[in-house]
């Protein structure tokens, strides 16, 4: 055997472990799950029972499901505002945190510390308890208001404002993914610029914005899952409530998960087209 297949021999051998146990506890789940949702399900003494039912899953949560689409659209709407805030507080904190300051690690934990002890339990207690907005936000007006004013756009801003502390909670491991990635660029650019009059902002458009748009991308998809698969997300949890209801059953929910999928994978592509675009302007 020659060296080159050799090595390759000896890759796939270490990394064998991974691909079985990727083919049986998650490819075969995943398409077990996608031929479910065209099917009635139903659980008998007998073992499950399947009922072929083409699209009609389908068709009911597009077309008779009003509380599944709604979802749908305050779900994209909601990450069409919480990712960019989220990113851009990660990268403004990373930025700072690189900084040479005292304490620096003291904020670093500090900031990492709710991705430690955060759950869908203790975000559900801070929720109820009004302890997930802006001290004081709901004297100045409220999100029923907001979207009764301004329609879709004043229900998002309402929800961002009511939840934004719960927003920076998801902020801490983009923010060491970003102080990583700052750590590791070439200082002498940084020195080169500064030789030729560029100011601390010119640099951050022009040198620092550019080189961490790759990260950026891998904290936008980070952020997305994260958010995308918390307990309390409301289209989590509609299909969670219709797997045990008795007239719609697993088979419909796989159907909603089906499409909730759908809807994640269109809008991380919009979020990555728009990155490769940045990045390749910066690059020009």
């Amino acid at each position: 055997m020659k060296l080159t297949a050799r090595n390759s021999a000896k890759g796939y051998f270490f990394i064998s472990g991974w691909i079985i146990g990727f083919l049986i506890f998650t490819l075969i789940p995943i398409i077990r799950t996608f031929w479910f949702s065209f099917n009635r399900v139903r659980f008998t003494a007998d073992g499950i029972k399947e009922s072929f039912i083409g699209l009609l899953n389908y068709k009911n949560a597009f077309l008779m499901d009003v509380a599944f689409t709604d979802g749908l659209i305050n779900y994209a709407g909601q990450m069409a505002v919480f990712i960019p805030v989220i990113i851009t507080f990660s990268l403004i904190a990373a930025i700072l945190l690189t900084k040479d300051i005292k304490g620096k690690g003291f904020f670093r934990t500090i900031f990492f510390l709710p991705v430690i002890i955060t759950s869908g339990p203790v975000m559900k207690q801070l929720i109820e308890q009004n302890a997930t907005s802006l001290p004081g936000i709901s004297e100045y007006f409220s999100v029923q208001e907001l979207a009764n004013e301004f329609g879709l756009l004043g229900n998002l801003l309402g929800t961002v404002l009511s939840s934004f502390i719960m927003i920076l909670w998801f902020c801490g491991v983009q923010i060491l993914i970003f102080i990583a990635a700052i750590q590791k660029l070439d200082q002498s650019m940084y020195e080169a610029a500064s030789i030729d009059g560029a100011s601390g902002w010119q640099s951050f458009w022009k040198l620092t914005l550019p080189a961490l748009m790759p990260v950026v991308g891998v904290n936008v998809l980070y952020t997305l899952v994260t958010l995308s698969g918390f307990s309390l997300n409301t289209i989590v949890q509609k299909i969670s409530t219709d797997m045990y209801d008795i007239n719609r059953g697993i088979g419909y929910a796989t159907a909603l998960s089906v499409i909730y999928f759908g809807v994640i994978l269109i809008i991380l592509t919009v979020f990555m087209v728009f990155i490769n675009g940045r990045r390749k302007k910066a690059e020009r």
